[in-house]
């Protein structure tokens, strides 16, 4: 069995602590080097259902893509949310590592596995990392589909290809326009409209859209939007880097058990539709 230690190497190969962007706090939260990983789970985020799960589990390993603590702390106290994750990990010999920003970027990374899940091809990425002399790696991804589409067509392959939450798909624009090409984001995407743009795509597909980017991005063009709960948009990933995973594991003899948790962290639990008459109508 490998040591915890050659297990976060062969993770962080994959997904370099140094590609993460300056903000981000990724890496080893806790974990003894020297104890023995039998198992591995991989998840979005590193919750108490997580923890509890990699216990029943009874994993050594719980690789998440949100960071547990992403600005400093003084504290792990149980009394905390976060610090009960901590102890329950410890007490159970659990160590938690993260791949976040570093994962985005990555070759492949998070929306390469977003666009495996709708079924589209990678053209490249959307947000190119300078240092790839490949022009692979970066931050989202421009896509092509099989077939043109209309946006109200590639809106419902979203809403059948990712994992269903409560959000469900949001979509701003003209329904009945033709997609030929598509930028994609895994999580939060509206810091990229300039890049979206630039790219000159039909129809961009992330999550978190807030109102004034969305809102200036459909004044500025025809561009279509595709609106998905971020957990949804990231969970493709934890089945991708655990055949990643798998694959190292194979190739080096640790027979690793790699699990994915299909627990859904989003944080909204239902949705109520909008059932009042338009502003001004009578009721």
């Amino acid at each position: 069995m490998p040591r915890l230690s050659e297990v976060i190497a062969a993770l962080d190969a994959l997904w370099p602590p140094a590609r993460a962007e300056q903000w981000d706090a990724v890496g080893t939260v806790c974990g003894d080097p020297d104890a023995e990983v039998r198992g591995v789970l991989f998840a979005v985020d590193p919750v108490q259902q997580i923890a509890d799960e990699a216990v029943e589990l009874g994993v050594q390993l719980v690789v998440t893509h949100h960071p547990l603590y992403l600005r400093g702390t003084t504290t792990v106290a149980a009394g905390h949310f976060k610090g009960r994750v901590v102890h329950t990990l410890i007490k159970n010999d659990i160590a938690l590592h993260v791949a976040h920003t570093n994962a985005d970027s990555a070759d492949p990374g998070v929306s390469d596995a977003l666009a495996a899940a709708l079924g589209l091809k990678v053209v490249g990425p959307l947000v190119p990392d300078p240092t790839d002399p490949s022009g692979r790696r970066g931050l989202g991804r421009i896509c092509e589909p099989e077939h043109p589409e209309t946006l109200a067509a590639f809106a419902e392959r979203a809403a059948h290809r990712l994992p269903a939450t409560a959000q469900g798909i949001r979509l701003a624009g003209d329904p009945d326009a033709q997609v030929r090409t598509v930028a994609v984001s895994g999580g939060s995407g509206d810091s990229l409209f300039d890049a979206v743009r630039a790219a000159g795509v039909d129809a961009f597909l992330t999550a978190d859209l807030r109102h004034h980017p969305a809102s200036e991005a459909t004044e500025h063009s025809p561009l279509g939007l595709v609106d998905a709960a971020h957990w949804a948009t990231e969970w493709p990933w934890c089945a991708q880097a655990a055949a990643q995973l798998d694959e190292i594991s194979d190739r080096h003899g640790w027979d690793l058990r790699v699990h994915v948790s299909s627990t859904v962290t989003d944080p909204w639990s239902s949705h109520t539709a909008s059932l009042s008459s338009s502003p001004g109508a009578p009721n």
